[in-house]
């Protein structure tokens, strides 16, 4: 509600969204800017958010906290397009906002605390103690982020990590165990976060995170050659590259080279070069994912009786009221459907989507395209 609360009153005090246009310049009111956040900027980061968004820690457990599949499918598209709409909002309260402080005489603003300076001098002559409830809110809401991060995290390092290291445990010590290491994550964090530059600083790292296992991840789903050395050599080699494109000797050697302005690899922020973010990405992505072919096809492959209950554990839909005896196992009683590649090569495992896909492939990228028009309508 906070998304959308401050807006309209915002947007009365400098003159609705009319007048923004005369008093802002034509870049604060473009999708794309010309120098940094260019189409091709958003294009690479939406496909990095692809590969890397599987891997966060949460997101297996919300896309499988619904009855069906159809509902945690519905679910979680539904959840990121909702965050979307609010994202709008976000965007013209920021955008509002500059528009605001410019007529304050506000010169030193930081995009950091835009949110928070407008809230607490709009909020009060709302209405009295809404600014309170603002901040209640809010903390409501990181909580709740950062809980299921630390309740996830803790989890999967007790389950994949100490357990197999000390297997035959008490339910107990185990659980112990989890609430001490959820402990350490949150310490962690709070240090990681006192440690950023800022805002979007942190934001890039998230965005690079994920990415790094995302491509064993998706290797894995879809190629029977993918083995776990390949996985360990894809993960390492991007997270190399990321700190190699990091280094100024090797931003000088990219930026020497005869097609480096004219593909825009280094860019130059706040006086300092660097390679440009997309091309930073594209780098990580394409070297994790060679080193991957290359060491699972230099280590020994997987065994095919593995592979081949992975894969029907795959293409086998969950049904409401099925009993599991062990993981990775199907439940008694169920039938395997057949394979149906879309590409008929034995190393691959890419089915041919059923129609309910398509339907939701449509319906998303549909939906898209009403989040973009209307914002676009709007900044008209």
């Amino acid at each position: 509600a906070f998304s959308f609360a401050l807006l309209p009153f915002l947007l009365d005090a400098v003159g609705g969204l009319q007048t923004l246009h005369e008093k802002l310049p034509a870049d604060k009111l473009t999708l794309v800017a010309p120098t940094e956040i260019t189409a091709f900027y958003v294009a690479v980061i939406a496909l990095n958010g692809l590969v890397g968004i599987v891997t966060q820690p949460h997101v297996m457990g919300c896309c499988a906290a619904g009855r069906t599949e159809l509902d945690g499918q519905i679910g979680f598209m539904g959840g990121n397009l909702l965050k979307r709409v609010c994202t709008i909002a976000w965007a013209l309260t920021g955008v509002a906002a500059i528009a605001y402080m410019a007529e304050q005489g506000r010169a030193d603003i930081n995009p950091d605390n835009v949110f928070g300076e407008i809230a607490y001098q709009f909020l009060p002559k709302i209405l009295p103690g809404l600014l309170g409830l603002f901040l209640a809110g809010l903390l409501a809401s990181v909580m709740s982020s950062c809980d299921a991060f630390m309740v996830s995290t803790s989890g999967l390092f007790t389950e994949n990590i100490y357990k197999p290291l000390f297997p035959d445990r008490s339910p107990k010590h185990y659980l112990l165990i989890a609430r001490v290491s959820s402990l350490f994550v949150v310490v962690a964090g709070v240090i990681f976060a006192y440690r950023l530059e800022g805002v979007v600083a942190g934001l890039e790292i998230f965005w690079k995170i994920g990415p790094m296992l995302g491509i064993a991840f998706w290797m894995g789903l879809f190629w029977r050659r993918m083995t776990a050395v390949g996985a360990w050599a894809s993960t390492l080699v991007a997270f190399g590259v990321w700190w190699l494109t990091t280094q100024s000797a090797f931003i000088n050697w990219v930026d020497s080279l005869p097609f480096a302005d004219e593909w825009r690899l280094v860019f130059i922020r706040d006086g300092k070069a660097m390679i440009y973010l997309p091309w930073q990405m594209i780098f990580y992505l394409c070297c994790g994912a060679l080193a991957g072919v290359c060491a699972s096809l230099m280590s020994r492959p997987p065994e095919p009786d593995r592979l081949d209950r992975f894969y029907a554990l795959i293409r086998t839909p969950v049904t409401p009221g099925e009993t599991v005896d062990a993981p990775c196992t199907l439940p008694r009683g169920v039938t395997v459907p057949p394979v149906r590649k879309l590409i008929p090569l034995p190393s691959f495992e890419i089915y041919v989507p059923s129609p309910q896909m398509w339907v939701g492939f449509v319906i998303g990228w549909l939906a898209v395209a009403v989040l973009i028009g209307t914002f676009v309508w709007l900044i008209s």
